[in-house]
């Protein structure tokens, strides 16, 4: 009888557990649901630090576009989405020290417009440090908007870390006027997916050109973790024929970002590292810019190539699997002089940065 009574009390304790587990549970998911939403498209982004003087046609100018991956990706990170165990940065201090280098790297670069993708605002992952308004604060005589891409509910995942809390955006900074600026939503998965990859966008900032024309810069960090692909596809549509609307208006149009596709077709054939097992960046599909009048920039020095992102699958070592996802997109209106990757082997992020120098062509078909 007393057997019966245990067995009776231990099923009713785990019925209990497993009911508080279940409501938890449901709980969460009905947060996730609740607190899930979307920003409307066409938003208006803020113009800070404005500046008046206006971009010149017939002059070289230079441009760069950063992914610094939130300041976390240090060569020793290993990102838990790729296959590493971490979630989030070391420590506060890390990301300042890191942010503290980044900024050191663009003022070396002396860029004339400062694409930089995945920098938070306020995130659990990165110690809640605001590395926007770090930026802005370094970077003096930039005028500058910033378009959330990322705003997350708290993901209670990996459960030994959870990556918790984040908004995170792409920030665009130029040291000529931004007369003005709208964020563009992108297509994203309507699946469980969309917790993961939330609320996509590119931002769209307008520079008034001496000629009367704009300069319009798409600044884009494009979907990586999918379970359908057609959708990153749909982002490039979209891209692509809002940058083609503009460039048939007569103005200048460069996109600079993280295109999470390879800009190489197969970047194993350069780098000599197969990325077989990895299905996150597939070719860059060349076919939706025919008869557009815009072209893929990459960096490609077959002499000497330089990968601009490395799988973060572990700690970056020379055998990993590199490749080239990030560059630009401009219109044939834009002479490009020189597009390299910036050699600095990963040290702040687990991307390599990528400039361009561009002039705007003076004359112009009507």
């Amino acid at each position: 009888m007393k057997k019966n009574n245990y067995i009776k009390k231990f099923l009713i304790a785990v019925g209990v557990i497993l009911g508080v587990l279940i409501l938890i549970i449901g709980a969460y998911a009905a947060y996730l649901f609740l607190d899930y939403s979307r920003i409307e498209d066409n938003a208006e982004l803020k113009v800070l630090n404005p500046v008046e003087e206006k971009i010149t046609a017939g002059e070289e100018h230079k441009i760069l576009t950063y992914n610094i991956g939130f300041a976390a990706y240090l060569p020793d990170f290993g990102f838990f989405m790729d296959g590493g165990t971490e979630s989030r940065a070391k420590s506060e201090e890390s990301v300042n020290e890191t942010m503290k280098g980044i900024a050191r790297f663009l003022k070396s670069e002396d860029a004339d417009i400062i694409i930089v993708e995945e920098i938070d605002k306020d995130a659990t992952r990165s110690h809640h440090v605001d590395q926007v308004r770090f930026i802005e604060d370094e970077m003096n005589g930039y005028n500058s908007v910033f378009a959330v891409n990322y705003d997350s509910s708290y993901l209670f995942y990996p459960f030994r870390e959870p990556i918790g809390k984040s908004l995170s955006g792409i920030y665009t900074g130029s040291r000529y006027n931004i007369s003005e600026s709208i964020r563009r939503s992108l297509p994203i998965e309507t699946s469980l997916m969309k917790f993961v990859d939330l609320d996509r966008c590119y931002s769209v900032s307008r520079m008034p050109v001496d000629n009367g024309r704009e300069l319009v810069i798409y600044s884009a960090h494009l979907s990586a973790y999918t379970s359908d692909g057609t959708i990153a596809t749909q982002q490039l549509e979209m891209l692509i024929a809002d940058m083609k609307s503009e460039y048939e208006k007569g103005n200048y149009v460069i996109c600079g970002g993280d295109f999470n596709k390879d800009l190489y077709g197969d970047s194993s054939e350069y780098f000599g590292i197969s990325g077989e097992e990895y299905t996150w960046a597939q070719p860059f599909p060349g076919e939706l810019l025919e008869g557009t009048s815009l072209t893929l920039v990459s960096s490609l020095n077959e002499e000497d190539p330089v990968p601009s992102c490395r799988n973060s699958d572990r700690a970056y070592h020379k055998d990993q699997f590199v490749l080239t996802v990030d560059g630009f997109i401009v219109s044939e209106n834009v002479t490009v002089t020189e597009c390299s990757v910036a050699d600095i082997e990963f040290i702040y992020s687990d991307h390599n940065p990528v400039r361009m120098t561009f002039i705007l062509e003076h004359q112009l078909e009507e």
